[in-house]
């Protein structure tokens, strides 16, 4: 089992809950979250003030899925979440030893 880690742009959050709908992957967890990377943030001008924003609002989605699925999860995630600008986001997976589902009890692949 592994779990897929996406981070991308706050507004492309449907579009890429409505692939993994779609291609049948349900079950995801959303966090808002602020970060930045490559783009490093940007000044903005408030009441004429000018200031820096160093972290930009993203999105996190967290998905438990089965060795077989991982790259088909992670294709439509990037297929759903790509404007082709800087800030797009990233991926990234890790292997997970056990999943427990606690409503049932139910272990391992049965649990996802």
């Amino acid at each position: 089992m592994k779990i897929v880690t996406a981070i991308i742009q706050p507004f492309r959050l449907e579009q890429v809950k409505q692939a993994l709908t779609d291609t049948l992957h349900t079950g995801l967890t959303v966090t808002e979250v602020k970060g930045y990377g490559a783009q490093k943030g940007h000044a903005e001008i408030y009441r004429g003030k000018e200031f820096r924003v160093d972290f930009r609002a993203k999105i996190r989605i967290d998905l438990i899925v089965t060795e077989e699925e991982a790259d088909s999860v992670i294709e439509t995630i990037v297929l759903a979440a790509r404007t082709g600008n800087l800030g797009d986001g990233k991926i990234w997976t890790q292997d997970i030893s056990n999943v427990i589902r606690v409503r049932t009890g139910e272990r391992g692949n049965a649990a996802v």
